[in-house]
């Protein structure tokens, strides 16, 4: 076995095992998210996972803990900058399954999306590589992350609608909703205008 992959949903898994099979990769897929809630879309996104892992013949292990109690713990007194500790506790315990069954690299589908600080999640594996003893293998999956997402719209996928925390979905309401009042801010600036 050589590359362990962490998936954090089946839509960005497509661009990056079809990437790693191109090259000559057979990725062990790794379905670690602690960080999703609430428990529907964690269950929403690791469902859609298993049917996909089976339906492209991929090999999936899962570590299936729902972390909220833990996750709102970790990042609450700092919810700004929540993204460091994500990608931290996610690779840690990829590292450490990667190192504890024989994996001589993991990696992230975190790594194909352009949402997604790519800097942060590198120093977050190089890290937790380093600490268990095993390589952390930074791909750049981007350049293919549209065609990925076609292909799982394509495919049926589920498609979230935020990154997967409780905060991240408070961001997708908070920021919808000042398009919404921009939008109308506009409109009546433009009918006072008349």
């Amino acid at each position: 076995m050589d590359l362990l992959l962490h998936i954090c949903c089946a839509p960005c898994s497509v661009a990056c095992v079809k990437t790693l099979r191109e090259e000559g990769t057979e990725p062990v897929g790794f379905w670690y998210n602690p960080n999703i809630h609430p428990f529907l879309e964690y269950k929403a996104r690791r469902d859609t996972l298993r049917q996909y892992a089976r339906d492209i013949g991929l090999e999936l292990r899962e570590e299936d803990f729902y972390g909220l109690r833990q996750f709102t713990a970790a990042v609450a007194a700092d919810c700004d900058h929540r993204c460091g500790y994500c990608y931290a506790c996610r690779m840690e315990r990829t590292a450490q399954y990667a190192a504890q069954h024989g994996f001589a690299r993991f990696s992230t589908t975190l790594l194909v999306s352009p949402y997604q600080n790519r800097e942060l999640i590198r120093a977050a594996g190089e890290r937790m590589g380093e600490r268990y003893g095993v390589e952390f293998a930074a791909y750049d999956f981007r350049p293919r992350f549209q065609e990925g997402q076609e292909e799982a719209r394509a495919a049926g996928l589920y498609l979230q609608k935020y990154c997967g925390c409780v905060y991240s979905e408070e961001e997708r309401f908070s920021n919808r909703r000042k398009k919404e009042l921009h939008k109308l801010h506009k409109a009546e600036g433009r009918a006072s205008q008349c």
